[in-house]
């Protein structure tokens, strides 16, 4: 067979770079945190629209002055209009919500701010629906080993549906620090890309456990190593072509939502980049490799 670049030796060095990247993080996570949206955390959120240009840490210090709460402003635009953002960690009353209306309507006059959504949900709420979100991502994980371990049961259906979940795992925590490093807090946001990923990722390592498949009929005698690098090879160029695209696509996005300000798809756009290179690497430089290993520690035994 044709030898071309070993994907199999360089899956040590992978390993490691996957673990630095980790432990960055974990740092991080350890340092600053996770942000949790007010959908998941509880408390309560209010937009004002607003004309000009709005100070968001002087609208956070009114807030806090008026009601006496911890409070964050952001400026973000939604629907071609300009929203201020404010959010408190803990719920509050519609008494004190007409109280925070009329403190805005007076401070910031010349913008002339109005009301366009005030949500609250408690704590409790909150943290149920995170718990429900991250066992939907788990069920759906389940899922798709026992397909890919149903699908490829002829060449070791388990180890490579394990194999396709490890890759899996891997592109999560990415998506995940993603979200810690730039501090953009959890929310609906954080699901959907999760569950993208988990599809994203898996096509790319189902398209080259295929190519093992036949590859095995093709080369009966042949080691296993040597069978996985074949493959990886032969579909390489279809996966990075792939990888590329989407990758260029999500870009524009994200580039658009800096320009316009628009958190809610900024949240899923960035996080969507790397998780499409992270999905490109864990299949090619992580999920067959380490498939191939194990294969061939239980030829060994």
């Amino acid at each position: 067979m044709k030898k071309e670049f070993n994907f199999i030796q360089s899956r040590k060095i992978c390993v490691i770079i996957s673990l630095c990247i980790f432990a960055v993080g974990i740092l991080f996570n350890i340092i600053f945190g996770t942000g949790m949206d007010v959908s998941f955390s509880g408390g309560t959120l209010v937009r004002y629209s607003y004309a000009d240009t709005i100070d968001a840490d002087a609208v956070a210090a009114m807030a806090e002055e008026v009601l006496g709460k911890d409070a964050e402003a952001a400026l973000e635009n939604v629907d071609n209009t300009d929203v201020v953002t404010i959010t408190f960690p803990k719920e509050i009353t519609l008494e004190q919500q007409t109280k925070l209306n009329e403190r805005m309507t007076k401070d910031f006059e010349a913008n002339k701010p109005v009301q366009v959504e005030a949500k609250t949900l408690s704590a409790p709420m909150g943290h149920q629906f995170f718990v429900k979100c991250i066992v939907a991502i788990i069920l759906a994980a389940a899922f798709l080993l026992v397909y890919v371990g149903f699908r490829f049961r002829r060449i070791g259906g388990i180890s490579a549906g394990l194999c396709a979940l490890l890759a899996l795992v891997h592109d999560l925590l990415i998506c995940y620090f993603v979200f810690v490093i730039f501090r953009i807090n959890l929310d609906d946001n954080f699901v959907a890309v999760m569950l993208t990923i988990l599809g994203y990722s898996l096509n790319d390592t189902i398209v080259i456990f295929d190519r093992v498949r036949e590859n095995r009929r093709r080369h009966k005698n042949a080691p296993i190593s040597e069978i996985v690098n074949l493959s990886v090879n032969q579909t390489f160029t279809r996966t990075l072509v792939t990888a590329v695209a989407v990758f260029v696509a999500i870009t524009v996005v994200v580039i658009v939502a800096l320009v316009m300000r628009i958190d809610s798809i900024m949240s899923f756009a960035l996080p969507m980049m790397f998780g499409v290179i992270s999905g490109f690497y864990s299949s090619v430089f992580l999920s067959a490799p380490l498939w191939a290993l194990w294969q061939e520690k239980k030829a060994n035994k």
